[in-house]
């Protein structure tokens, strides 16, 4: 069988095994566990032979014309490079770890079929955005994510919290939508084609008559697809829906959709200096902004929520200083060790019963009760806070050492400020991203108190899944930079030494202090309730998940309602900390500038529409209504009247035509 056709059964395999799971769902309910798992983990042995086809060499490249259009022609091409071949691995590898957790962790959900047959077609979608040739097929796979991400966020639609948090999600992304399709169009009609391979050739040869314009509303929907300042706001609260669909939307689709568009085409944003700044900028807020909001979480999956916009803005980095290669590595690495963490969190969800830090750091013996998650998060933990030999360490220091090059000039093109923003702010949250990484740890597995309900032991495919994933966090980075540069455009992936000290020695200085500061405020736990589900020791996974977002409402919305005085988090950032624990008030600002505008102007339409519309459209009924009562009343049935209202009407005109032929 030829690579391409290997090639196009990659993403079809998930979406025949969505389809059979929703038309077998409910005559054979048997079959929904096999149809999940087992296409996904076809479909990732096929892009594992692909890629090892492909080797990091010359690039696949196949079409057939999809539909004429008159103009520009749509093709169903493919495009496989070295590191689409590598996106696709980490795509299928997360997507079959989440299918096979989730048979366990919604074991007893009567939704799980329409549940998995989602999460199929979400990997389907995301493994058409990474093949496809054509920005229009392309968009088609982006768009189906969109749509996916919706329907899971809100599998708890019992909850108001998951219900705002799917609906958000969704507006937040389209807004995004809207210019990035103007841009794609932009694109398409100075290129003549939306065939990527053709856009690229153009750009090459200047073809571009407006780069900065369409590279700025592509960026547009980057930031909502994958998270960016200002767009980022629908991340964090889309922790309400189930942990495996956390794990699945931060380690290898949706967000991670943004940043491989951008290393796809990004010869169209160098084509433009200023979009490459603007880039570095909305990088460097991100980067910051997320560091300092996650240190400020109560939640343990909204700290990594805030983990991943930090890490997406990494990668956005390194695409602000031309160096496709870094984001790339660090997206395939920070897909294996995000996915790890959501789902250790997931394990240790179950085992406390609810989501708050702070009621993890009142139990004792949680470590006990969850050993697998507790060893593989710690590896996960020291991936995420870039800790030599972890993964993490060398995508991160990747990125940084590609941001000392664009400072030196030794990156052709790049401007010297892009370079400087983009170290300083990567310097700076890699010292936040150690800070609460040690937070985490620290109070989700070194509680003191009341001793931590007991809700049986988690099934084994949830645990398994975890190791499988603690491999590559530990391993992948040092295999990458050595064996896999050609994979990544050819570039150097090693850390240099600068980067290196630097970067370590902040994310040292960063876990030193917070453990510091856990020392200095630890004080004997109060004992608080664990809320309701603690009562149920027997409840599965998802069902104590759902509880937990239903007792812990606040979480999800601001501040938790009972802090916990052991938390670094406040010594840390003072002040500041009310300000981080609720996203610097950004939701506040868009409820201000369009949320309450918009709502008022529906108002008004309905005013106008209740009260002036329908009062003409009454009237009109009106008349008519009224003239058929008169005419009803004149009609008597007595032939006297009839003669009578006739001699009266004959008499009336005659006098009439006198009057009008005597003034004539």
């Amino acid at each position: 069988m030829t690579t391409t056709t290997l090639a196009a059964l990659v993403p079809l395999l998930p979406f025949l095994g969505a389809a059979a799971g929703l038309l077998l769902g409910r005559t054979a309910p048997g079959f929904v566990r096999p149809l999940a798992v087992l296409p996904t983990l076809a479909s990732l042995v096929l892009a594992a032979v692909v890629a090892v086809r492909q080797g990091g060499g010359k690039a696949i490249d196949a079409a057939t014309e999809l539909t004429p259009t008159g103009s520009v022609p749509i093709d169903l091409a493919l495009h496989i490079d070295g590191f689409a071949a590598l996106v696709a691995v980490l795509v299928g590898v997360v997507a079959t770890c989440v299918q096979i957790y989730s048979t366990g962790y919604l074991r007893d959900d009567s939704r799980y079929p329409s549940y998995a047959a989602l999460v199929s077609l979400f990997t389907s979608a995301m493994l058409l955005v990474v093949y496809s040739g054509d920005l229009m097929v392309l968009l088609v796979g982006w768009e189906i994510m969109g749509i996916c991400s919706y329907f899971l966020v809100g599998h708890y639609w019992e909850t108001p919290e998951a219900r705002a948090a799917s609906l958000k999600a969704f507006l937040v992304t389209k807004l995004g939508d809207v210019p990035f399709l103007i841009g794609l169009f932009a694109l398409a009609a100075d290129a003549g084609s939306f065939r990527i391979t053709r856009i690229l050739s153009t750009v090459a040869d200047g073809g571009l008559d407006q780069p900065t314009l369409i590279a700025l509303l592509l960026l547009a929907g980057v930031a909502g697809k994958s998270a960016q300042f200002p767009l980022h706001t629908w991340l964090p609260d889309a922790m309400a829906g189930p942990t495996p669909v956390s794990a699945l939307i931060h380690a290898a689709t949706m967000v991670a959709a943004g940043v491989y568009f951008v290393a796809r085409l990004l010869p169209v944003f160098e084509a433009s200096q200023a979009a490459m700044v603007v880039l570095a900028v909305m990088a460097a807020v991100t980067m910051t902004g997320s560091g300092l909001a996650a240190l400020a979480q109560d939640d343990i999956k909204r700290v990594l929520a805030y983990s991943t916009i930090g890490q997406l803005g990494y990668m956005t980095g390194a695409l602000a200083v031309a160096d496709r290669g870094a984001a790339v590595f660090h997206l395939i690495s920070h897909g294996a060790f995000k996915a790890l963490l959501f789902l250790a969190a997931g394990v240790i969800i179950h085992a406390a019963g609810t989501n708050s830090l702070a009621a993890m750091s009142r139990m004792g013996g949680l470590r006990a009760r969850v050993p697998d998650a507790f060893w593989t998060m710690t590896v996960a933990l020291l991936a995420l806070a870039a800790i030599p030999p972890f993964s993490g360490f060398f995508s991160k220091e990747s990125v940084l050492g590609a941001a000392e090059q664009a400072i030196t000039g030794h990156a052709q093109g790049v401007p010297g400020a892009a370079g400087w923003i983009v170290l300083v702010a990567g310097l700076v949250t890699a010292l936040l991203t150690a800070a609460y990484a040690m937070r985490l740890w620290l109070l989700a597995f070194n509680g003191r108190g009341t001793e931590a309900p007991d809700h049986g032991r988690q099934p084994r495919t949830m645990t398994v899944v975890l190791w499988v994933l603690a491999v590559p966090s530990l391993a992948f980075g040092a295999f990458a930079y050595r064996v896999l540069p050609d994979w990544f455009g050819g570039g150097d992936l090693a850390p240099t030494v600068a980067t290196s000290v630097l970067g370590t020695g902040v994310s040292l200085v960063g876990g030193i202090v917070t453990y510091a500061a856990w020392r200095h405020t630890t004080s004997p736990a109060a004992r608080i309730p664990l809320g309701a589900v603690a009562a149920h020791p027997e409840a599965d996974a998802a069902q104590v998940e759902a509880e937990a977002i239903a007792s812990h409402a606040p979480a999800y919305g601001g501040v938790a309602a009972a802090p916990d005085p052991a938390d670094p988090g406040r010594l840390l950032l003072g002040p500041l900390h009310r300000h981080a624990a609720v996203g610097f008030h950004l939701d506040g600002v868009y409820r201000a500038l369009f949320v309450r505008p918009v709502q008022a102007a529906a108002g008004l339409v309905r005013f106008l529409d209740r009260e002036v519309v329908d009062t003409y459209v009454r009237g009109a009924g009106a008349l008519p209504r009224w003239l058929g009562i008169a005419v009803r009343r004149a009609q008597t049935g007595n032939v006297q009247t009839y003669v009578s209202a006739l001699l009266a009407g004959t008499v009336v005109l005659a006098v009439a035509a006198v009057l009008f032929a005597t003034g004539a």
